[in-house]
């Protein structure tokens, strides 16, 4: 079985020498780019490679190891093409690249100055950090978002069940005896007929798919991404986690970066990448063009249109770290504080949320609960007749 495996690998790479084999690599690969994995998975690896080579393993090898390990056989054949690329001489950072939906461009940007410095064990080992910080953050804000969710939810069904099963049947009983009902009450029937309309349903569904689409496409467009982001940083409470996010986000990338050799300009440019929010993205573009213009980041950030969006403290802080030298230092106590600042702000929207979700809820059904009992209260009167 061995000998034939060698023959048929053998026949392969005649294959290969020949051309005939470079088309079903291509395809193999340009499907491999559509790979997407867990960010936990991403974690492991990033560790497991930074130990095996802080040990002496040759990285060929460690990556050989890790393939072999890893139970994801999507990223396992990710891996594969990687380590390929490695033994065909590549460099590693180059190898990387051809998956931008698995390693972004701060990981790259990363390994690319680990390559350069030579320190790419512990450039790894602070990857791995910032990429469990990332996810753990993306927790904070789903499981905050989780809550309204399934409150949004029970209302839906709270309000379908009263109004198209229990109401119906109170509509049957007083048509039954000729009872006028109440004007709510009446209202709601209507409701609930027009909506047991299928071609009326049928309309509105319709409606909320065109509406959808063309919000979709809208918020892909520049002016969309200008009033959406706008709404999103000024909205109370709420606005301050969105502000939260993007600032932690963009401290702890100039930080990582900075401490791992990369220079300030290539951290901006990454921070830019990472950043998905119209006005921070304006605001990190002003900096980089100001610090090519001989400005320092603190001032470049000062005298941007859309320096307000970052606290003059922070400002201050950067400055300082700029003339003590210690800019990444400093730019990884403020990320701290931030994160800080964000739970805090996750708390204070989970605390605002809730009566606002209970408040509509109730109003909801409370309406509906009402609309039913009026009759109720002169259901003796209906039956006697």
């Amino acid at each position: 079985m061995i000998t034939a495996a060698r023959k048929t690998d053998t026949t392969k790479s005649a294959a290969h020498e020949q051309g005939m084999a470079i088309p079903v690599q291509r395809a193999a690969s340009e499907q491999l780019k559509k790979v997407r994995i867990k960010q936990a998975d991403l974690v492991l690896f990033t560790n497991q490679l930074s130990v095996m080579i802080d040990s002496g393993v040759v990285l060929s090898d460690a990556l050989d190891a890790i393939t072999e390990q890893t139970g994801d056989l999507a990223f396992k054949a990710v891996l594969d093409d990687v380590t390929g690329h490695v033994k065909a001489g590549e460099t590693f950072s180059t190898a990387l690249s051809l998956y931008p939906n698995i390693f972004n461009s701060m990981f790259i940007s990363m390994v690319q100055a680990s390559e350069a410095s030579g320190k790419m064990s512990k450039m790894l080992m602070v990857l791995s950090g910032y990429i469990a910080f990332e996810n753990e953050t993306r927790k904070r804000i789903k499981g905050a978002m989780t809550y309204p969710l399934i409150m949004a939810l029970m209302a839906v069904a709270a309000t379908g069940t009263l109004m198209f099963f229990v109401l119906p049947r109170f509509t049957k009983i007083y048509e039954a005896r000729g009872a006028a009902l109440p004007t709510l009450t009446r209202a709601l029937v209507g409701f609930s007929q027009l909506m047991s309309n299928m071609d009326i349903l049928a309309g509105v569904f319709t409606a909320i798919v065109l509406i959808a689409m063309g919000y979709y496409n809208w918020s892909k467009t520049e002016s969309g991404q200008k009033v959406l982001d706008y709404i999103k940083i000024r909205t109370p409470v709420f606005g301050t986690m969105f502000v939260d996010v993007v600032i932690t986000r963009s401290m702890r990338i100039m930080a990582t970066m900075i401490n791992t050799g990369v220079s300030l300009l290539d951290s901006i440019d990454v921070i830019k990448g990472c950043c998905d929010n119209y006005y921070f993205k304006k605001l990190w573009s002003d900096a980089d063009k100001k610090i090519r213009d001989g400005y320092q980041l603190s001032e470049s950030i000062r005298i941007s249109e859309y320096g307000n969006l970052i606290s003059p403290g922070i400002v201050q802080m950067l400055r300082a770290g700029e003339k003590s030298g210690k800019l990444g230092a400093v730019s990884d106590k403020i990320s701290i504080f931030y994160e800080q600042k964000l739970e805090n702000s996750i708390k204070g929207v989970m605390a605002l949320i809730e009566p606002i979700m209970i408040t509509i809820l109730g109003a909801i059904i409370g309406t509906i609960a009402i609309a039913l009992l009026l009759p109720v209260f002169k259901i003796s009167s209906v039956v006697s007749h």
